[in-house]
């Protein structure tokens, strides 16, 4: 079966574990993540990541040649994210049930790769203080935090998935949620996008302020690496 239309099914049933709500924003970044990841490991293809055709699809449906997104689109027509979110799952159905059969390519059967083949060295978390802070909108849309935290979460899970272990800035990343918990006195259970935003103004300020606490964050790091060498 294909693996991105299971886990679509996941998130359809229960989205608040991957993408923290019903909002087809949130499932368009995560899913960017996601394929983009499986794209770069070299498990798919553009053209066989599942979802080819399905915005050209989608702007035939709506009659439209706007340039916008696919989840833009459904948006539009919808009048929120809960039920934009809902309408993806039956267009998306739909698409697949008129897609010829012999053009449904899926993605390779992960299980045949070893853990000893060779990755590519590209890895969005060393993005993050240098190209992404530079250019947010090339790789979120949009400045927004919540992009950003929905775009990271698909890219970990398709490496997990497909057995690549946690690089070394990634390993790095996962003490940031903790550490924003403890920068800003907060032991909820809301990832570090909804704290930083919490204390924002809107997604834009939120984003702008985690590039702060992240640069923060890593010169931090950097502090105790030196003290625990010079010790």
């Amino acid at each position: 079966m294909n693996k991105l239309y299971t886990l679509l099914q996941k998130i359809k049933e229960n989205p608040v574990i991957y993408i923290d709500k019903p909002s087809i924003t949130c499932l368009r970044s995560f899913l960017s993540g996601y394929i983009d990841s499986l794209i770069e490991l070299g498990f798919t293809t553009i053209g066989s990541c599942g979802m080819e055709g399905f915005q050209e699809w989608i702007q035939e449906r709506a009659k439209t040649n706007v340039s916008r997104s696919w989840a833009g689109i459904i948006l539009s027509c919808s009048g929120s994210e809960r039920a934009a979110f809902n309408r993806f799952f039956e267009e998306f159905e739909q698409f697949l049930k008129q897609k010829d059969d012999s053009k449904i390519q899926k993605i390779e059967d992960i299980s045949r790769f070893s853990e000893e083949m060779s990755f590519p060295r590209f890895d969005i978390y060393n993005e993050i203080p240098s190209n992404i802070k530079k250019r947010p909108g090339m790789y979120l849309g949009s400045n927004s935090i919540t992009r950003l935290d929905m775009l990271l979460r698909g890219y970990s899970l398709a490496r997990r998935e497909v057995g690549v272990p946690p690089t070394e800035p990634e390993k790095e990343f996962e003490g940031f949620q903790s550490w924003v918990e403890e920068k800003y006195g907060i032991n909820s259970g809301q990832s570090w996008s909804k704290i930083i935003l919490f204390y924002s103004v809107d997604e834009h300020e939120a984003l702008q302020k985690f590039f702060e606490l992240f640069e923060e964050y890593l010169n931090r790091n950097k502090s105790l690496e030196i003290d625990e060498n010079g010790g």
